[in-house]
């Protein structure tokens, strides 16, 4: 546990000297960075390290007595083991506990003054707390030196900036100058003169290149802007990969380079010469870039490269397929592997279990890296949504506890995300219990048929209606978008209780994930996860009135385990369900076993794919 008196003592002397409007009576650290982006470099973990909790979301408030954080359900565990006595936990998501700006609006006193850096605050978080804070005569005022990186000095890591790679065609599917054209025809339909774009994944889509500048995310510090006329690419240039004049060749533009840091600057000039027509900003992006356009100039709404890269071509889904039946072999070569070792009394813990699936992992073709840090995580570990296991934390994997295990991987043609959990030994009644339950609600939203363009938060109670039937839930999102060799989360679509504002609704060749679970906290955790296809649902009688049916085609490719199975809870439909998609794991990965002469994986599999 890390101890924040002196960072909280030193930000505090900020807020009273520092900034030149006036005093601040509070101080905002978000968790972004300047792109916005949920997983963030070293250099960007502000707020991890202000608070000593470092899970992927949450925002820090300090007031002059005061030390607040918010965070989700995935994370209420790890906060209150990594808070310091400083800091008050605040269980985003429950009934009880008000949101930032509802603390902040009944706490303060009238002409209080709240600071945060506007480059790392997106305008849709910026705007209803400006509104709330105004109704309380108070103020959102923007801090443009970061004053947590004033406390960190010199210790702050130094910004990443690694040397990027071009994604051949065979892998991207489609050129530069095709995604160009198509946002062009887009931004005449809005009368629009240019689009803003921020986020990193759709830069890297967009232009077919990949980078390293985040840990297990493909991308790389940069701004693009687009006009009918250019491609405008804010980047530190030497990290451009060698082959980029051919790439450019090869994909039929010419981009014109700039420092990353004069977005701004070119931005400004952009919109004071806008006669033509609007600017397009996302008001996913930064309150900083949207606010330099004027109201009347600025079209605010999700960019089309953000729903484009959503629903994969032919090329992406043949990747996204082939990926996974490479990824299902790694998968069950190490839980084979797993079950002999604890079998034979040898230790394996949390750590050297995790490195031993990487290690399967990248021998298979294409290989990049992994997705994500495994969540390796055994007995109590695995009630602890997002655990990752630490030398302070880790435990050996046994027959007594069960193991969840949640990892993915980086491959050229795609990204690969599956959780699976076991137990070694014999599980209890309730854990049996609930594994089903969640196996129930997986199964079925899997199998559900939907009309085109549903919002992803509808079906959301079809994968938790077995746990609620008995009182039970789980504190996460159903399912996530998954990148193609991308970020393994991926919006602007979602399945979960909370609204996604930019959701246009499930449509064909989307990749999500459906990921229901249960979490005994301090005994043990439950989820099953895996990747699916939306493709046309072909079994349904009616298409919803020519608005077209739909379903999940699974393409993850692992047996869930059956040993945790109650058969009792299970619907005659789910039992075929279950056995149908184990013929299928069986048949596709049996071969590719046979072929590698894994005689301990295939007997593995023939086991865990047995009919119930």
């Amino acid at each position: 546990m890390k101890d924040t008196t002196e960072i909280l003592k030193k930000l505090r002397h900020l807020m009273q000297t520092h900034c030149q409007q006036s005093v601040l009576a509070a101080y905002i650290v978000p968790s972004d960075d300047e792109h916005q982006s949920e997983y963030i470099s070293k250099h960007d973990e502000r707020r991890a390290y202000v608070t000593g909790f470092d899970g992927s979301a949450g925002t820090a408030l300090i007031t002059e007595d005061k030390a607040l954080l918010w965070t989700d359900g995935r994370y209420y565990q790890q906060a209150l083991q990594q808070l310091d006595s400083n800091w008050e936990l605040m269980k985003d998501g429950l009934p009880t506990t008000p949101s930032l700006a509802k603390w902040l609006a009944t706490n303060l006193p009238k002409g209080s003054k709240v600071g945060v850096d506007p480059k790392l605050f997106s305008y849709r978080l910026w705007k209803p707390i400006e509104k709330e804070l105004v109704g309380a005569d108070c103020s959102l005022v923007p801090v443009e030196d970061n004053l947590v990186d004033i406390v960190w000095g010199e210790e702050q890591p130094k910004q990443t900036s690694n040397q990027m790679i071009t994604l051949d065609n065979t892998f991207a599917g489609s050129t530069v100058s095709d995604k160009w054209a198509n946002v062009k025809q887009q931004m005449t339909e809005k009368k629009v003169q240019a689009l803003v774009v921020s986020a990193l994944d759709e830069i890297a889509w967009f232009l077919n290149l990949r980078g390293s500048d985040i840990d297990y995310n493909p991308v790389f510090f940069s701004y693009l802007i687009i006009t009918h006329k250019e491609l405008m690419f804010f980047l530190d240039a030497s990290k451009l990969p060698k082959d980029f004049n051919q790439h450019q060749t090869s994909n039929g533009v010419l981009i014109s380079l700039h420092k990353y840091t004069s977005v701004g600057e070119e931005l400004s000039r952009l919109a004071e010469n806008s006669d033509e027509g609007k600017i397009w900003i996302s008001p996913a992006s930064s309150y900083y870039l949207n606010a330099l356009i004027p109201k009347k100039k600025r079209h605010q709404e999700i960019t089309p490269i953000a729903v484009a890269k959503a629903i994969k071509n032919n090329i992406e889904i043949e990747g996204f397929v082939n990926c996974h039946i490479r990824d299902g072999v790694a998968l069950c070569q190490y839980f084979a592997w797993l079950e002999q070792m604890v079998a034979n009394k040898q230790h394996v813990d949390e750590i050297s279990g995790a490195d031993k699936l990487e290690e399967f992992r990248s021998k298979k073709e294409h290989f990049m890296g992994l997705s994500f840090p495994t969540i390796s995580s055994s007995g109590p570990n695995a009630s602890v949504i997002h655990y990752h296991p630490a030398e302070a934390t880790n435990r050996p994997i046994n027959d007594k506890e069960i193991y969840l295990c949640d990892s993915g991987a980086q491959y050229k043609d795609g990204t690969t995300d599956v959780t699976r959990t076991l137990h070694f030994g014999e599980p209890t009644d309730f854990q049996m219990e609930t594994y089903t339950r969640v196996l129930k609600g997986q199964l079925g939203l899997g199998a559900t048929i939907f009309p085109n363009k549903v919002k992803g938060q509808v079906l959301d109670t079809l994968a938790r209606k077995a746990l609620w039937d008995v009182g039970l839930d789980y504190g996460h999102g159903t399912g996530h978008g998954v990148g193609h060799f991308l970020n393994v989360h991926e919006g602007p679509m979602g399945v979960g209780t909370r609204l996604m504002p930019d959701d246009p609704g499930l449509q064909e060749n989307m990749f999500i994930s459906n990921e229901p679970g249960f979490y005994h906290d301090g005994e043990f955790g439950i989820r099953i996860e895996d990747i699916v296809q939306i493709v046309p649902a072909t079994n349904a009688k009616h298409d919803f009135n020519g608005r077209g049916a739909l379903t999940f085609r699974t393409v993850t490719l692992c047996p869930k385990q059956t040993k945790l199975i109650k058969k009792e809870l299970l619907l005659a439909e789910e039992i075929k369900l279950l056995n149908d998609y184990h013929r299928l794991v069986w048949e596709t990965l049996a071969p590719l076993l046979r072929a590698e002469g894994d005689t301990r994986t295939l007997l593995w599999l023939e086991r865990e794919t047995q009919a119930i």
